[in-house]
């Protein structure tokens, strides 16, 4: 849809209600158009429609996520890092304190609402693989369906939304993540409902000011008016909140997604022609979206020590007079406080020092330069063996790999995107690239860490939004005229073909993305890439 086709122009009062109903009003009545206005956004409007196909992307969604999810394991136990975060989220769910308090965990290096998420499957189902990575599946699921309902109030097209649940469905990343007793698809769930939440809230304040507008009260302020409380706004900053409680580069969202919040609330005020509309969000909407976005997310974050807090055994509870001193500068302080300062200045030690300078390497390390294209996936699982394929040599090898398909043209996607924001001011692309930047830039700051594949979990979300996106631009809108219909056929054409390529590069990938047994043969088959290996 394009902006000319939302715009309006300001009905006279007395004949508001038919105007707003008549298209190409203001030719028709022979009068000097006022300023337009966009008319308030309220997602694409086949409803029904649009309910069904959610159902039926959610339907395959999960039958490919719970499909065989006891495997793979190594004899039964987690594989990968699973085996960090699984016992623990157990210890967690069994120890009575809703935290881990057995000083045998050493790698205590992330915050416990993850675990608390693992937990869940686990007090279900038992320490088992289905309990470990029954969370993981239902978040991967809800994650499918926020990008079919996110993209499709991008596009205001339920078409679109369903090419982006596909490609969701269809991404090894999301897929592999989906089926892991990880944090990494717990955090990115909690940040994709967030963006999400801002979109929402972008469309209701434009709702808003196109209440003031018709009541004619816009000028009076040269701010431009007070939206009152935006509770999708809050909820964003809940969501990220318990994003940043998951894993620490949570933080890094609430910078990018307060930019974005700011940024919707410029373009807002600019489209209603406030006067001053730079001064109007510095003043009217700076405040409350740095507290919602910024510092709430903080007080989310130390909120979720809170069972730390109450026991008495958790880990490092009483630091501050044994690894740490009874005096000193900040003895004022509460001794829990400053326990709970040791124990997360403990935890950054541990990242700043995890570095190839000191000595840490691992086979399967990337940096972040590999990710946008998947160059240097990570290996989860490996087993092989005759008993598995029927007296017959064969493998189970599980990866995590970014589907060729879409993660190759991810360079075009983003070049695009960049352009069609800056150039073309489509606020579309601006929200897809905050999001894919957040969850990408800030790895470059310390490129001597070590780092994993696994860290691009975040980016997948974003990618296939945005290839939605360009799919949809690729099709084009449904303008009249001949060469107009030939282009759009040709474009459904293309969009057509490249939707089919996912899907059969997806099937083709399934055997090593799920571990499923296959032959050497056919292993050596999947592999595409040196780096693969």
């Amino acid at each position: 849809m394009t902006l000319a086709s939302t715009l309006i122009a300001r009905p006279r009062p007395d004949r508001t209600d038919e105007l707003l109903d008549t298209p190409g009003y203001v030719e028709d009545l022979g009068v000097s158009p006022a300023p337009v206005v966009p008319r308030p956004p309220f997602g694409a409007t086949d409803r029904r429609r649009g309910l069904i196909v959610g159902v039926v992307i959610v339907v395959i969604a999960a039958l490919t996520r719970f499909w065989d999810l006891n495997h793979p394991t190594d004899k039964g136990t987690p594989v990968f890092d699973e085996k960090h975060y699984v016992p623990q989220a157990w210890q967690v769910l069994t120890g009575g304190n809703w935290i881990e308090d057995n000083p045998g965990y050493g790698l205590v290096v992330h915050p416990p609402v993850g675990k608390w998420m693992i937990a869940i499957g686990e007090w279900m189902f038992g320490y088992d693989p289905m309990g470990w990575r029954f969370m993981s599946a239902v978040v991967g699921v809800a994650m499918v369906l926020i990008i079919y309902r996110m993209t499709r109030r991008l596009t205001r097209s339920t078409m679109i939304g369903a090419v982006a649940g596909l490609f969701a469905i269809c991404d090894g990343v999301l897929f592999v993540q989906s089926r892991m007793g990880m944090l990494d698809i717990f955090q990115i769930f909690f940040l994709l409902a967030a963006i999400a939440a801002i979109v929402v809230d972008r469309d209701q304040m434009r709702e808003r000011m196109y209440n003031v507008w018709l009541d004619g009260r816009m000028n009076d302020s040269p701010l431009g008016p007070r939206l009152g409380f935006r509770w999708w706004r809050f909820t964003a900053g809940v969501l990220v909140g318990l994003g940043l409680a998951t894993k620490w580069s949570g933080i890094y969202f609430a910078l990018f997604y307060l930019l974005l919040s700011l940024g919707l609330d410029v373009a807002t005020r600019k489209s209603f022609h406030v006067t001053r509309p730079w001064r109007g969000t510095l003043f009217r909407d700076a405040l409350p979206s740095f507290l919602s976005i910024a510092v709430l997310p903080v007080v989310i974050y130390f909120v979720s020590f809170t069972p730390w807090f109450a026991s008495e055994t958790s880990v490092y509870r009483h630091a501050v007079g044994q690894q740490v001193g009874t005096g000193g500068t900040w003895s004022w302080v509460p001794d829990a406080w400053r326990s709970l300062w040791y124990y997360e200045s403990g935890v950054l030690n541990f990242h700043e020092t995890l570095t190839n300078s000191a000595g840490y390497h691992h086979p399967w390390e990337s940096k972040p330069w590999t990710w946008p294209m998947g160059l240097r996936p990570m290996l989860y699982a490996v087993s092989n063996g005759p008993d598995m394929c029927g007296g017959q040599e064969c493998v189970r090898i599980q990866m995590l790999i970014g589907s060729p398909a879409m993660w190759w043209v991810s360079l075009p996607m983003l070049l695009w995107g960049t352009w069609r924001w800056l150039v073309h001011r489509d606020w579309r692309y601006a929200v897809v690239l905050t999001g894919y930047a957040a969850s990408f830039l800030p790895w470059f700051a310390n490129l001597d860490r070590q780092m994993y594949f696994f860290y691009a979990t975040a980016m997948a979300p974003f990618l296939v939004m945005g290839l939605a996106l360009c799919v949809s631009d690729v099709i084009g809108t449904r303008d009249a005229g001949p060469r107009r219909s030939e282009r759009r056929m040709l474009g459904v054409i293309v969009a057509a073909i490249y939707v089919a390529l996912v899907v059969a590069n997806f099937v083709w990938l399934w055997p090593i993305l799920t571990g499923a047994p296959i032959s050497p043969t056919m292993w050596n088959q999947e592999i595409w890439l040196p780096s693969w290996r």
